[in-house]
């Protein structure tokens, strides 16, 4: 007997009454003339700028994980959602994304090769902006959370370390900005904490990305 769970994934979609189609590595995108995006997450598994697999229910668990961190940050910092049509989908305001990623990091932790342990593992000590002190137990607790920016890379590129300098002196973002949106994502990240905390989990560390509204 078929469990009436099972559903056919979601791996694609294409909806060719709607205009300005961009497909992500999980998300389609449609980009609507009156400034509004839609954005449906597939069941498509992404992970390391590769497309893995496609699992049931996996787009809507990542909408509604994403709609509760949106509603319980709103207070916080302004985001483009408008409506939340389905499951899957979200309907936002069109922003031109900043071309900076904000990492938020707590821990000595992570395995790719702009994460801090695999930086501090080959003897670096100085990054992103920060020094890093001797002696530190890879996943310890860093003395504070710290901000790791990459660049945004786009069309399957690779994300590569930056400092604030770098930010500033390439142009990426004004002082004003960086300022901003650094303020934003150590007040998201606390309390990312604090919800994390209240049930018994930690938050290790998380990306933030922003956009400016073109009107």
């Amino acid at each position: 007997m078929t469990s009436p769970l099972l559903r056919p994934v979601l791996a694609a979609i294409d909806l060719p009454d709607l205009p300005g189609h961009y497909r992500g590595k999980v998300r389609e995108n449609y980009d609507l003339a009156d400034g509004r995006r839609v954005i449906i997450a597939t069941d498509r598994l992404s992970a390391f700028d590769r497309i893995l697999a496609v699992i049931p229910y996996k787009g809507q668990v990542l909408t509604q994980t994403a709609r509760f961190w949106f509603e319980k940050t709103a207070d916080i910092c302004p985001n483009h959602v408008l409506e939340y049509p389905d499951p899957n989908v979200v309907v936002g305001r069109r922003l031109d994304i900043l071309p900076v990623e904000i990492v938020v990091r707590a821990y000595l932790a992570g395995t790719t090769g702009t994460s801090i342990l695999t930086l501090y593992r080959q003897g670096a000590r100085q990054m992103y902006g920060v020094r890093l002190p001797e002696g530190l137990a890879p996943n310890a607790r860093l003395p504070e959370p710290i901000i790791t920016p990459t660049s945004k890379a786009f069309d399957g590129g690779h994300d590569e370390p930056l400092s604030p300098a770098q930010i500033l002196e390439q142009g990426l973002l004004t002082p004003g900005q960086w300022d901003q949106v650094s303020a934003y994502a150590l007040a998201l990240f606390a309390r990312g904490q604090a919800l994390a905390s209240e049930r018994g989990l930690i938050l290790v560390d998380t990306k933030y990305e922003f956009g400016l509204d073109p009107d």
